[in-house]
């Protein structure tokens, strides 16, 4: 959606414009005025004719014209007549300041959505209630109370805060950081995240997006066009509000260890955002972003006149999963035979305590030449000889002519590097505090060139038995049955493509004998009921079990136990089922997050998922290559590989696995929570087995 009235008006109204320093109404209208805006200026105010040297309106009818941007403050009650106001004469775009809506009541909530019905109804767009306003540099618009028009530059934000965004802008001023647009969203009656993004990914004047939110309005949309967005320009969010309690249903192992913090980072993942958790990690990354070309790699050199800075990037570069650029024969060659015999031409190259502008100058000439080098990290500390403008000077000017490659710079200090730091800012060179920060972004920035590099999403599609699986979860969704029995899990899987056990219910000892017999030992024992999903809680699992007797006397004692610890259970009988064959045990499960959809997650399986908590997460629907990923992102996945002589296990198969599960939860959106557990594989040549299972499905 276009918000282009929103950020180049011709004409902007200010209902409630103010004569009184302080009071909004006047900051706003002050700052339109100061920045410079070329447009129609219309101060609305019925007790006064002038304010400054503008003419004042008794309300918007009276302006003789139809302002392309109306900007409300005025109390929250008045509101509702002035969107009627501005539906009568024509307005398609207002910015409501105002506080007092869904935010503070239930009252507020209604009238909120009294405006937004309006604005609905004549075919208005509102950004807002409750916000800073919105601000375009390039149009000179400062339409907000957040300070002073920032400086021209290519970083769009949005932020669902005000007061977090007037920080922003004056943080951003403080360190000459510009933006070509910035919005403050609010409460989001009608324009949310998703407008302003889509927005600013097709604003030529925007390079890099950055922002604040707090909530997500439209998961699935959101995911979608972010990821698209994100295959051009970089997206850098803050999100809070990521650390409430988690799945309400904790029916499965799944459930239990989903929240919506993992929903987010997932989401992110998927759609190529770049997640920060501080104000100046968002500056740092953006600065870089909108600033540098991207890198092509992960090797990383290292320019320091000091040996402790440049060994704590060595460090942080090791500590990130980068790669400590070596440096070509024909690069080392030239240091050696310009830089002074001390200095050390490896990477990290130092050129001495003593360096001049001249000799950062040559360094850095040579490295960015180097095919093996992707980023170049230039640090300076203030020693006696040290010209921190001189060298700022060289650092922008060799970067000018070289732009093929990112360079940022970190001048460790503080009076006596700060002429340079303003040079390296002028010159839009990205200068960090400390080296830690420096190579954090790299890492950042390489993240992303990554996923923009990724292969292309291929979802593969088994062939399957929908038909089955809809009937057994129709079945459970008419009679109210949420919780879906080991037995028919079982079906499912198997419907689509998993292999399962045989076994069948015992109802007697004897049975279970019987049944032990003909599927040969050794057998488990599983106790049979709806009303308990974690069995071996209750002593209702028994493994290993090799004679007939040991049948009888598992099931006695099940039968026995089990209804003393829980009274109520409708217990059907015992399940007895094949062994499985020896192999690791994984979980294969989804949590059906009520935002972003299906999450698959994969872990060690066993009882001890949940204490180990060693899992990964994915948005489904999930690539080969994705799956594959959820395995590695894992500490045990080495487990899985095999360690100390000890055969590992088909990843493929359980790569395959995690794929039927995700078409499974994708095609049926009724199942909202399932495992499996253990899912055992063997080695390559072998067939998993999809042991336990339990789903819950819920209606649509």
């Amino acid at each position: 959606m276009s918000l282009e009235r929103f950020f180049n008006p011709k004409s902007v109204a200010i209902v409630g414009a103010s004569r009184q320093p302080g009071k909004v109404g006047y900051e706003i209208l002050t700052n339109i005025v100061d920045a410079g805006y070329k447009g129609g200026i219309f101060p609305v105010n019925p007790k006064t004719d002038k304010i400054g040297r503008l003419k004042c309106y008794r309300d918007l009818a009276s302006i003789g014209e139809i302002p392309e941007l109306v900007i409300v403050v005025i109390p929250a009650g008045f509101v509702p007549e002035v969107m009627n106001q501005c539906a009568k004469i024509g307005v398609k775009a207002v910015v409501i300041i105002t506080a007092g809506f869904k935010e503070v009541s239930e009252q507020g909530r209604q009238l909120e959505q009294k405006v937004a019905q309006i604005a609905k109804q004549a075919g208005i767009r509102v950004i807002g209630p409750n916000c800073l306003g919105v601000v375009a540099t390039t149009n000179k618009l400062n339409a907000s109370f957040g300070g002073e028009l920032p400086k021209e530059g290519s970083i769009g934000y949005l932020s669902q805060s005000g007061a977090l965004l007037a920080a922003i802008l004056d943080m951003a001023n403080a360190n000459g950081i510009g933006f070509s647009k910035l919005v403050s969203i609010g409460n989001k009656a009608d324009v949310d995240e998703l407008d302003v993004i889509e927005s600013l990914g097709r604003d030529t004047d925007t390079k890099v997006i950055a922002g604040y939110l707090e909530s997500i309005s439209n998961g699935g949309d959101f995911v979608r066009q972010a990821e698209r967005i994100s295959q051009t320009k970089p997206i850098i969010l803050m999100k809070s509000g990521s650390t409430g309690a988690g799945a309400k249903a904790a029916s499965s192992h799944t459930g239990s260890l989903t929240g919506s913090e993992t929903a987010y980072e997932c989401v992110f993942g998927r759609a190529g955002i770049i997640r920060c958790n501080s104000i100046k990690a968002q500056f740092d990354f953006a600065q870089a972003l909108a600033n540098q070309p991207l890198p092509k790699g992960p090797a990383v050199a290292v320019i320091t006149n000091a040996g402790g800075p440049g060994i704590m990037a060595a460090d942080a570069i090791e500590q990130q999963g980068l790669v400590f650029a070596k440096l070509a024969d024909e690069t080392i060659s030239k240091l050696t035979a310009k830089l002074p015999s001390a200095a050390n031409v490896q990477n990290p190259i130092d050129v001495l305590g003593d360096a001049l502008a001249d000799r950062y100058e040559f360094a850095l000439d040579v490295v960015l030449d180097d095919p093996n080098v992707d980023t170049v990290l230039v640090l300076l500390t203030p020693q006696a000889m040290t010209a921190s403008a001189a060298t700022a000077e060289a650092i922008v000017k060799v970067t000018s002519q070289k732009t093929k490659k990112p360079v940022l710079a970190c001048f460790l200090g503080a009076g006596k590097v700060q002429d340079g730091i303003n040079i390296l800012q002028k010159g839009i060179i990205p200068q960090y505090d400390s080296p830690e920060s420096a190579v954090n972004t790299i890492k950042a920035i390489t993240d992303y060139v990554r996923w923009r590099n990724r292969p292309k999403r291929i979802i593969k599609l088994f062939a399957v038995n929908r038909r089955k699986v809809q009937n057994v979860i129709e079945r459970h969704l008419r009679t109210q049955s949420h919780q879906i029995g080991e037995a028919e899990s079982k079906e499912i899987l198997e419907a689509y493509g998993f292999v399962t056990p045989k076994g069948s219910i015992a109802t007697t000892a004897e049975q279970a004998a019987s049944i032990a017999e003909q599927l040969g030992y050794p057998v488990v024992l599983k106790i049979w009921s709806p009303d308990i999903l974690h069995k071996s809680d209750v002593g209702g699992v028994k493994l290993g079990i090799r004679t007939a007797q040991e049948v009888k006397d598992a099931f006695d004692l099940m039968m026995y136990r089990i209804p003393t610890k829980i009274p109520n259970a409708d217990i059907l009988g015992v399940l007895v089922q094949q062994m499985c064959q020896k192999g690791k045990e994984v979980i294969l499960g989804m949590h059906r997050d009520p935002h972003f959809g299906p999450l698959m997650m994969f872990g060690m399986g066993g009882t001890m998922v949940e204490v180990l908590k060693d899992v990964s997460f994915y948005l489904a629907p999930i690539t080969s290559d994705e799956a594959k990923q959820m395995l590695v992102s894992t500490k045990t996945y080495k487990m899985l590989q095999g360690v100390r002589g000890e055969e590992g296990v088909d990843i493929d198969a359980i790569s395959e696995g995690l794929q039927r599960l995700s078409q499974l939860v994708t095609e049926f959106p009724q199942i909202q929570e399932m495992d499996i557990n253990p899912f055992v594989v063997g080695p390559e040549g072998t067939t998993p087995i999809a042991v336990d299972a339990r789903i819950s499905v819920q209606q649509t």
